[in-house]
């Protein structure tokens, strides 16, 4: 009877630390069996090896690689390919995702409408709308991570400072963070 108690408390513990792992990984989004898999993105996302003094669930984001990185336990993390801000638009710094939404509505900031006057004032969340499937806002910033319409600008210096990622990636990475996150960006 022992016996057979010590292997169901190890089944137990074995189940509830890969339970605690999933929530940040599910290998089958990586190894192209998750049914939201696309072939479409440009930058498919992957688990990486990624050596960071960053603890698990931090966000860091490396513009200069257009890259942000999901820091995983055991030296891992989970990459994504993202759209950063065109010369002149890049930022580095350190914030906390303060909001999320799913398909927001988008307002362009007043700095945006007088260099592209030719901007709507506000554009209603749906699947024509600039931000995507979801966004996160970074601290009290005009920036976020957010989805696009456009994945062919994935990899691409293109934005006025805030972060792209396929409507697929975006949805994912939105159901692994939650709001107070850490996100690191640097140049």
């Amino acid at each position: 009877m022992t016996r057979v108690l010590a292997l169901l408390i190890a089944v137990f513990l074995t189940f509830n630390a890969r339970s605690a792992f999933a929530q940040y990984v599910d290998t089958r989004d990586f190894m192209g069996f998750s049914p939201n898999f696309t072939s479409a993105n440009p930058i498919p996302r992957e688990v990486v090896y990624f050596h960071s003094r960053y603890a698990p669930g931090t966000i860091v984001i490396s513009t200069s690689e257009r890259r942000l990185y999901l820091v995983l336990p055991n030296g891992q993390a989970l990459r994504y390919g993202i759209g950063v801000g065109r010369d002149g638009f890049r930022w580095g710094g350190v914030h906390r995702i303060s909001a999320k939404k799913e398909w927001p509505s988008w307002t362009p900031p007043a700095q945006m409408l007088r260099r592209r006057p030719d901007l709507p004032r506000f554009m209603k969340g749906g699947i024509d709308n600039p931000l995507g499937a979801r966004a996160m806002y970074l601290g009290s910033t005009l920036y976020r991570i957010h989805g696009s319409n456009e994945p062919e600008t994935i990899g691409q210096a293109v934005s006025s400072g805030c972060f792209r990622m396929t409507n697929e990636d975006v949805k994912d990475l939105y159901d692994r963070v939650s709001v107070g996150t850490t996100v690191v960006v640097n140049n």
